[in-house]
């Protein structure tokens, strides 16, 4: 991402390479990634260097828009975001909520048609697939009653962090491995 920049401020973001008219001049598209950086510089078109300081993970924060601003004495552009407001916390833990029932409901589904075989008077199921199914319904349990712990939207999002181990980890868990 580049902005022109002329005198003293910033005239246009330019999020991709186009084409460009400059002054009388028309500038193909191809000048972003042929010309060098001191090239587009001596032309008013300068990168753009992104702060992220401010910028939260956009599944439970509303971000700002983002400010542009020219520092005319070191000649660089800088995009920063503004304070990002928490999204509402009890929407976000239904909905995570709703997202792991919802996979629980997955999982689940494509064994019962064990059950099905067996209420119909055909082989009994597999241990295995019992011991899964109730594995997975005490863990849907289990991650739902994490996420209605959760404190706030910083440790509702903590939940879902893996960590560097190996494997890595998440607070909210695994699902059980299915049976073979």
């Amino acid at each position: 991402m580049w902005a022109r920049v002329e005198g003293a401020s910033i005239k246009e973001i330019i999020p991709r390479p186009k084409a460009m008219i400059i002054g009388d001049t028309q500038y193909p598209q191809n000048i972003f990634s042929l010309w060098a950086e001191a090239d587009l510089k001596g032309i008013g078109i300068y990168p753009i260097t992104m702060d992220k300081t401010n910028l939260k993970n956009g599944r439970y924060y509303s971000n700002t828009d983002i400010t542009y601003t020219w520092d005319n004495t070191n000649k660089t552009v800088t995009g920063t975001y503004g304070t990002a407001t928490a999204q509402n916390l009890a929407t976000l833990k239904e909905d995570r909520k709703v997202e792991v029932n919802n996979t629980a409901g997955g999982l689940l589904d494509k064994y019962d048609w064990y059950t099905l075989r067996a209420a119909d008077g055909g082989t009994a199921v597999p241990s295995s697939v019992t011991t899964y199914k109730a594995a997975v319904r005490t863990k849907s349990n289990t991650m739902c009653t994490a996420i209605d712990n959760a404190a706030d939207v910083d440790a509702l999002a903590a939940l879902y962090v893996y960590n560097s181990d190996d494997p890595p980890v998440r607070p909210l868990g695994e699902w059980p491995s299915e049976p073979s």
